[in-house]
């Protein structure tokens, strides 16, 4: 374990205390700081650990443990609103994966720059995924305190708005990667092929004569199972892209299924 730096001991000086970020949470952290194992940070009496924890980069809502440190290697947890002294150190560790939601599996709202990953909740999960690609941040904590949706998002900023009850930070900048960060993180029952990708609707079988006539002459001649939103009406059958679908459904699954076994 690194030493704790000196301080001076010139009473003019600037007073410190010690951030130890934990390696998966310095990503948040500007470059210059992603080496360092102590991050000092400014003790002025007043702050509370939230308001250093989120002033170096860290939201709150990726932070899963705060610990004072006291020697023992174990240390002691303490709450965001503690006020740290100079020259303590305070341990900052990651969410614990998977996360638990209150309140049941959860249900998530994407920002507007996230609705491939939010097609792909729909369609993989059955996951309950509201979006919407002209709300503004307000608005977005506004629905996801009133509907307790998780709020996934990339923007920083966003997680660090002091009213929102709950929020997720997503890693990746593809959309399967996204995906796999998010089914990682939240302990999701698995429901492929149950919700609407356009308007989050629920799915149920429609017969082919039920359909047939919003489909084209090829769909109609081809495919011969189909299902329907019961929201918004839209038909679905496993079209050309069926089997990329198939697989991505089936890594998914798999890869649940060794999270739930405790397979490595």
């Amino acid at each position: 374990m690194t030493d704790r730096p000196q301080t001076t001991g010139d009473p003019r000086a600037p007073r410190e205390l010690f951030l130890r970020i934990s390696p998966e949470l310095r990503i948040f952290l500007p470059s210059r700081h992603r080496g360092a194992e102590l991050l000092p940070a400014p003790h002025d009496g007043t702050s509370s650990l939230v308001h250093l924890v989120q002033s170096a980069g860290v939201p709150l809502t990726e932070v899963g443990a705060l610990v004072l440190e006291d020697g023992s290697g174990d240390g002691r947890r303490v709450e965001p609103s503690y006020r740290p002294g100079a020259g303590e150190t305070v341990r900052v560790e990651p969410v614990v994966r998977p996360q638990r939601v209150p309140d049941g599996p959860p249900r998530f709202l994407l920002d507007v720059h996230l609705g491939t990953l939010a097609r792909r909740l729909r369609l993989v999960a059955g996951a309950d995924t509201a979006y919407h690609n002209d709300m503004d941040d307000p608005t977005l904590v506004e629905q996801a305190n009133a509907e307790r949706r998780v709020l996934l998002t990339q923007d920083r900023g966003l997680l660090m708005r002091r009213q929102l009850w709950m929020g997720a930070y997503v890693h990746g900048s593809r959309p399967d990667d996204q995906l796999a960060d998010v089914l990682d993180r939240f302990d999701l029952p698995m429901a492929p092929w149950t919700r609407c990708t356009a308007c989050n609707g629920p799915l149920a079988d429609a017969p082919k004569a039920e359909v047939e006539h919003l489909l084209r002459p090829g769909t109609r001649r081809t495919y011969d199972t189909f299902a329907r939103c019961r929201d918004c009406g839209r038909v679905y059958w496993r079209g050309a892209h069926g089997d990329r679908l198939e697989a991505l459904v089936a890594e998914v699954a798999g890869t649940a299924g060794e999270r739930e076994s405790g397979t490595p």
